[in-house]
């Protein structure tokens, strides 16, 4: 999978800070909502972005922090938007 690391190595609550600071489409999913065939880890409600075909979101690595990453997946995009 491709993504890039937009924050690294931060908490939670400065991830999901950065997400809805610097981004405009910002969707709130639950914890345990399954993307690119992987759970997310937080504290609900965790903010999603959407821009263009890329998702970002808060990534969570047990042991290691949390990470804001970019992902590119126009199938993952949409279904965000729908609320799926």
């Amino acid at each position: 999978m491709n993504y890039e690391i937009l924050l690294p190595n931060s908490s939670f609550r400065e991830c999901a800070d950065f997400i809805k600071k610097n981004f405009k489409e910002v969707y709130y999913v639950p914890a345990g909502y399954r993307i690119f065939d992987s759970y997310i880890i937080g504290v609900p409600p965790i903010p999603v972005a959407v821009e263009g075909d890329d998702v970002i979101l808060p990534y969570t690595k047990p042991c290691h922090g949390c990470f804001v990453l970019r992902i590119p997946g126009k199938e993952e995009v949409e279904r965000v938007r729908k609320g799926k």
